[in-house]
């Protein structure tokens, strides 16, 4: 059903004239769930101020979020940003904005339908159970080749290429291209404005990442199998994309198809070893794993808040008045945490059920990937788990470093101990 505009009451606030709320810096990226339940308790809108210089409005209820998420009056084209948006939120310089930015996370119906018809196929559930006995092969060659006893970090180690190698197998990647790629490509999806020093870097990353791409593209062509990138590339060539339109699907696929599982895999870990009884009992059980996944999504999200979207007039969303082209955001992890939709929000309880968390979203814009992301964090916390008994905290938990993205939770470096690797 299609979210309807609510009738203005007298209470139906015309503007928030309130200081936008700041959304950065090292307290808010390590626990930012103390400033989303003062958030909740106000109401379901707040104007708030990233990094960049973006003033955007937060969405933070769970009711609000998922109706906010299934309403079709907000879009998810850049197109529709109005001029004081553009002008602090376009950090991804031309041509490269327009050649890489027009994947599903950017576009509405009819193309999004239509594109996202070219991926759907590639993550059905029975085509990833069909994946499982690859990816724990996988994960049991990375845990192969950590020390045989702590420390280590499961970062370096494990998370940060568990997710590629899976989603290279999954989309059609090529081993000697997939051992070509940066995963430094990864962090262009971080602003970094026009002014800032780290500029230049943020550039080299952007051309190399399309460089990338079109060695990618040039392959597939020459080299045509039965996987998803061969598709997109006929689909291209039966000018069902245009250009601009494949290389930003690929740009997606590498970037967003395993830097969130990656993140997602050390926020899960940390919840974890923050609850060593909870993590015992996982171990010990590993039939377990389904369930406590849904629970470590809905506990603490790798994606933190979704991207932008706009109303293309102005118009009314909980009782707040949005000008059109300002840019609206769900924060996810505040609506997971709802007192209002889940009962003791803030306990780690891997028994919980239902449990219906929008850690994947929810409307037309719901991960696609999300039975792969499912898969993966299932095996590779029953590997570890099972692998590295004792495992436990290396450093002090205010010494992890949380990454500096703004809409996304993770660390770069995770410093575990263990007894021995089995």
């Amino acid at each position: 059903m299609t979210p309807q505009e609510p009738t203005a009451t007298a209470d139906t606030r015309t503007a928030d004239t309130r200081e936008p709320v700041p959304l950065m810096g090292c307290p808010y990226k390590r626990d930012p769930y103390p400033l989303y339940a003062r958030m909740r308790e106000d109401g379901p809108v707040h104007r708030v101020l990233f990094p960049s210089g973006v003033q955007a409005w937060l969405v933070t209820g769970y009711d609000a979020a998922h109706s906010a998420l299934g309403d079709d009056r907000l879009g998810k084209n850049h197109e529709r940003g109005n001029p004081r948006w553009r002008a602090r939120a376009s950090i991804m310089p031309e041509p490269q904005h327009s050649q890489l930015q027009v994947h599903l996370l950017h576009q509405d119906p009819p193309q999004h339908t239509r594109m996202r018809r070219l991926v759907t196929d590639a993550f059905t559930p029975r085509r990833i159970e069909r994946l499982r006995p690859r990816m724990q092969q996988l994960a049991d060659r990375l845990v192969d080749d950590l020390p045989g006893n702590g420390p280590a970090d499961l970062v370096a180690g494990f998370a940060a290429h568990f997710p590629f190698q899976v989603l290279a197998e999954v989309i059609g990647l090529p081993p000697t291209q997939a051992a070509r790629f940066d995963r430094d490509w990864g962090k262009v999806v971080q602003p970094v404005g026009p002014a800032d020093p780290g500029r230049p870097l943020y550039e080299a990353r952007l051309h190399g990442l399309q460089n990338y791409i079109a060695e990618v593209v040039a392959h597939k062509r020459a080299h045509r199998d039965d996987d998803l990138l061969t598709g997109l590339v006929a689909a291209r060539d039966r000018r069902e994309l245009s250009q601009a339109e494949l290389d930003s699907m690929i740009f997606q696929l590498l970037v967003a198809g395993q830097e969130p599982v990656t993140n997602q895999i050390t926020t899960a870990l940390i919840a974890l070893l923050r609850h060593p009884a909870q993590l015992t009992r996982l171990r010990d059980d590993p039939s377990l794993l389904p369930r406590a996944v849904e629970e470590l999504l809905r506990y603490d999200s790798a994606f933190e808040l979704t991207t932008w979207r706009f109303f293309d007039q102005d118009s009314d969303l909980q009782g707040t008045r949005i000008p059109a082209g300002d840019s609206v955001i769900v924060s996810l992890c505040a609506a997971n945490r709802d007192p209002r939709r889940f009962a003791d929000p803030d306990t780690l309880d891997l028994d919980r059920s239902p449990n219906p968390h929008l850690a994947f979203g929810h409307g037309i814009h719901f991960c696609p990937g999300a039975a792969l992301a499912r898969a993966e964090l299932q095996i590779a916390l029953g590997t570890l788990l099972s692998r590295l008994p004792g495992l436990r905290p290396a450093v002090a938990d205010e010494e992890i470093e949380w990454i500096p993205a703004v809409l996304a939770r993770g660390t770069n470096h995770l410093p575990v101990d263990y007894d021995v690797r089995l």
